[in-house]
């Protein structure tokens, strides 16, 4: 079979498998619906119970578009990662952005019971709100940092040091923070920290789903500089491109899908990490007009079957899914590892 063909034949196999696993979240869960009745509430066709129709519309269908953009998001951040470092384990947490963006919620969940006498996991809507812009806000302020940081250093290796260097300084600072703070605002903290699918529903949904659907076009541009960066910094300047630039509005368009990512939906883990390579195992290739739109869809695949399997039926409530995705990613990403050497030592 043609490579064209093959490639195209997996990715309606790969995009069969997101709407498969659309309506299973849909239609699985702790409470049993039954299959007619889950068609009819989707279609708008027959009549079912109030209680049904508001799991669905106001609980599982909302879980499901923040896995699929999520997924989608964190997949295209972890690939751009990757080519930018020429590592195979970077991911979107690698520059520190994920502990940038729990630091600041750190900041304003742990101090408010502190300072204010008041729990923030008490507040409501408006400590979720609070959680959101805290966030983004420590996830931007570290991105400020590595681009300030990657005008004074040449080298991607050093960038990437000064990266895990500000994470550890972010989870230093946290872990102080717990220390002092009342037992609510740490279990709080906590549980934010676990990730969730769930936290994203009315307003938030909108914004959300929104943003995600500018960001993610605006990032699959980045196709022809990542293609050029795979052919070595001295080659991708004899073509014309601005190698300091491409690597800033690069790391730019990834921080920002995981700054975003997380202050809605918690730190997920693995996801960015696992997917570019189960791509380009899949479809044996490191074309980024490949892989891009498959990490997209192989993404939203992966998130959605994570979430399905966090609230499989018969549990009470739902699995981390933090939990879910290290138990998946971290056996894709060791056997795309093995494969890998294993490949370079038959050579």
């Amino acid at each position: 079979m043609r490579r064209p063909l093959k490639n195209t034949v997996l990715a309606l196999a790969i995009l069969l498998s997101v709407v498969l696993f659309m309506f299973l979240n849909i239609a699985l869960g702790s409470v049993s619906i039954p299959l007619p009745a889950v068609w009819d509430i989707l279609t708008g066709t027959g009549e079912a119970p109030a209680n049904w129709t508001n799991i669905i519309w106001k609980s599982r269908f909302p879980q499901v578009l923040t896995a699929l953009v999520a997924g989608a998001g964190l997949s295209i951040s972890g690939l751009q990662m990757q080519t930018v470092f020429k590592n195979p384990l970077a991911d979107p947490s690698v520059l520190g952005i994920s502990s940038g963006a729990s630091l600041g919620v750190a900041l304003v969940v742990l101090m408010s019971g502190t300072i204010g006498g008041i729990a923030l996991s008490q507040a409501g809507i408006l400590g979720e709100v609070a959680l959101t812009v805290a966030a983004i806000a420590g996830a931007m302020a570290v991105m400020a940092l590595i681009v300030l940081a990657s005008h004074k250093v040449k080298g991607n290796v050093t960038l990437l040091i000064i990266g895990v260097m500000i994470g550890y300084l972010a989870n230093a600072i946290i872990g102080i923070l717990k220390y002092f703070s009342v037992e609510e605002d740490v279990k709080a903290y906590v549980i934010w920290g676990l990730g969730s699918f769930s936290r994203v529903s009315g307003d938030q949904m909108g914004i959300f789903t929104s943003i995600m659907a500018v960001l993610i076009p605006l990032s699959m541009l980045s196709v022809k500089t990542l293609n050029l960066l795979l052919l070595g910094d001295g080659y991708a300047r004899n073509l014309g491109l601005n190698i300091k630039r491409a690597r800033i509005l690069v790391i730019l368009s990834a921080g920002v899908l995981t700054a975003i990512v997380t202050a809605y939906c918690g730190p997920i883990a693995f996801l960015g990490l696992a997917v570019p390579h189960l791509c380009r195992m899949v479809f044996q290739t490191s074309d980024h007009r490949v892989l891009m739109p498959a990490s997209v869809l192989m993404g939203a695949s992966l998130a959605l079957m994570c979430n399905l399997l966090a609230r499989m039926p018969g549990l009470e409530g739902a699995l981390p899914v933090n939990s879910v995705t290290a138990l998946i990613g971290a056996p894709i990403v060791a056997s795309v590892l093995f494969r890998k050497r294993k490949s370079d030592l038959n050579e």
